[in-house]
């Protein structure tokens, strides 16, 4: 079971990576949410995995499941859930701003060339 669910984050992170080393806003995007899904899972099995043992400890019951990481996986879902919403936002007003989707647009150096090129006083 372990070695499952360390497969998993570990697919879910190098999936991850790898979309948000993409030069488009939406590859970089679901490049996130993996990311998050992965250190969901994560924070999750740190709890230690158990099946069928009740969340709180009683007369009797000497296995419980630890409330303390699904408590911090609801918290991190709340936050990447609007960490996405935030990205998606600045994403989509990058796009109607420049009609391109591109993470990484023209270095520096290329534009100010570019510009001094164009000039009227360069051409004389």
């Amino acid at each position: 079971m372990e070695f499952l669910v360390a497969s998993a984050i570990g697919i879910l992170t190098s999936g991850g990576i790898y979309l948000m080393l993409r030069l488009r806003t939406f590859p970089v995007i679901l490049g996130i949410s993996l990311l998050t899904y992965a250190v969901n899972v994560f924070l999750f099995a740190s709890g230690r995995l158990t099946t069928g043992a009740p969340p709180i400890l009683r007369d009797g019951i000497e296995t419980y499941a630890d409330p303390l990481p699904q408590a911090l996986v609801l918290t991190a879902i709340v936050i990447s859930f609007g960490m996405t919403a935030v990205v998606v936002m600045i994403g989509l007003g990058a796009f109607l701003g420049s009609d391109d989707d591109h993470v990484d647009d023209q270095p520096e150096a290329e534009t100010n060339t570019a510009a001094v090129k164009d000039a009227p006083e360069a051409r004389s």
